[in-house]
């Protein structure tokens, strides 16, 4: 059986069918890491549109669905993906503050890169291009360069443009709007996210598959009332006024599902192509944010576990540079009137600096972070090590390994069961 946090019977195996998740994924040799990155890469294709004005000025996709464009498509991908990882991931965590401080390494300190690199360097290369000399920039008290980056920094971005900079753009002129990274608001929600699998954990519902399986069914559910209009969800609760966090938290809980229950889902051939027909049909012809989704979703994870290319990321994972990184390149290609040069050396340029970038990003910043996981400042851990006497004490008094989903209670029950075994 595959090691890590799967670690339930075969039972699809047993019955003759299928083999399932559970005994399919392998994770080291998996396609995840190159879905990732097709996905970011198809992001960049659909952003073209409203940033560079093809595709009539709208992102791709948009003219078959009237529910998703291809970016969104993409998104979702990273969102399921993410819910699957990150549960598997918090399911042998050791502790929710080390588990936070894992997905705070992975999303901060590129994303912190990326708002310096256009305040530092991209929009004084803007600025310069468009007003012929680098004056006037820092001093500028509208949209101010000197905010942007505390701005935006905790992912809720609260300056989109730089010095009110872009009017000439075909971004402002067909869509009134100005945005030097117009990928990165879905950030919030991935981290949202994050702390939604944090609490589900602390409260046991990772380690009872039925309880976390109801709360995503449940988040499942709202989603599909939200899209298709069988409630105002917003009057039950005004957290559902924003109707991006159902939307992203669909994929994401989904993802989450197939970490809970991999043991009972099948990986399939025939149903694989079937998923994707029945999504390729909801994207066309309406009921893709409801349902058909989960469809493609499903094909995702079933080309993951067959793709087996499990060498795309030998030079580092990308995905995440590239989706940070590349709108800010469209748009410093936009104010050099690199779309005038046609679509094919547009991309091709917006490609390949994206890589370069992503590639800088993965082993200078995200790689390096990532080290730092099982780190902790030396004044937390003196402080620790002067609780746990009175921490342990609580501990062994308060637990019952009989009752409790907590890590220090499983090792109880494996001791236990190793000391009957011996005996």
């Amino acid at each position: 059986m595959t090691a890590g946090v799967f670690s339930v019977p075969r039972k699809l195996r047993l019955q003759g069918g299928p083999l399932s998740l559970v005994e399919a994924f392998d994770p080291r040799a998996n396609s995840i890491g190159f879905l990732r990155w097709l996905m970011a890469f198809l992001v960049i294709f659909s952003h073209a549109g409203p940033i560079a004005g093809f595709y009539g000025g709208h992102d791709l996709g948009v003219q078959i669905s009237s529910e998703q464009s291809i970016g969104g498509v993409a998104v979702a991908g990273f969102f399921f993906f993410s819910g699957f990882l990150i549960a598997r991931s918090r399911m042998g965590s050791s502790t929710i503050w080390r588990y936070l401080w894992r997905r705070c390494l992975r999303i901060f300190p590129a994303f912190w890169a990326t708002l310096l690199l256009v305040v530092l360097v991209f929009a004084p290369i803007a600025w310069w291009h468009t007003t012929g000399s680098i004056a006037g920039y820092w001093g500028v008290n509208y949209e101010s360069p000197l905010t942007y980056f505390f701005n935006n920094m905790w992912l809720d971005l609260g300056q989109r443009n730089i010095a009110g900079m872009g009017a000439e753009l075909p971004y402002s002129q067909l869509h009134g709007g100005y945005d030097w990274n117009g990928s990165a608001w879905t950030l919030r929600y991935e981290f949202l996210a994050y702390i939604v699998v944090a609490v589900l954990g602390l409260f046991g519902a990772l380690a009872n598959r039925m309880i976390g399986g109801i709360f995503c069914a449940v988040v499942l559910v709202l989603n599909a009332m939200q899209w298709s209009g069988a409630g105002t969800l917003w009057s039950v609760n005004p957290i559902f006024s924003d109707p991006f966090l159902l939307m992203f938290l669909a994929p994401f809980c989904f993802g989450v599902l197939f970490t809970l229950f991999g043991d009972r889902i099948p990986v399939d051939d025939r149903l694989a192509i079937g998923a994707l027909a029945f999504g390729a049909l909801t994207y066309a012809y309406g009921g893709w944010n409801v349902i058909g989704q989960f469809g493609f979703l499903y094909f995702l994870m079933w080309f993951a576990v067959r793709g087996r290319i499990t060498n795309w990321e030998k030079h580092g994972d990308f995905s995440y540079g590239i989706y940070i990184t590349a709108w800010p390149v469209m748009t410093l290609g936009a104010f050099f009137g690199l779309q005038d040069y046609g679509w094919m050396v547009y991309h091709v340029v917006v490609i390949v600096a994206t890589h370069v970038l992503a590639y800088l990003s993965w082993h200078l910043i995200e790689s390096p972070a990532m080290s730092l996981k099982n780190w902790t400042p030396r004044l937390l851990e003196r402080g620790l090590n002067f609780m746990r006497p009175a921490t342990t004490f609580l501990r062994e008094e308060l637990v019952n390994p009989d009752f409790s989903s907590t890590p220090y209670a499983s090792r109880l029950r494996k001791q236990r069961q190793s000391a009957e075994g011996q005996s």
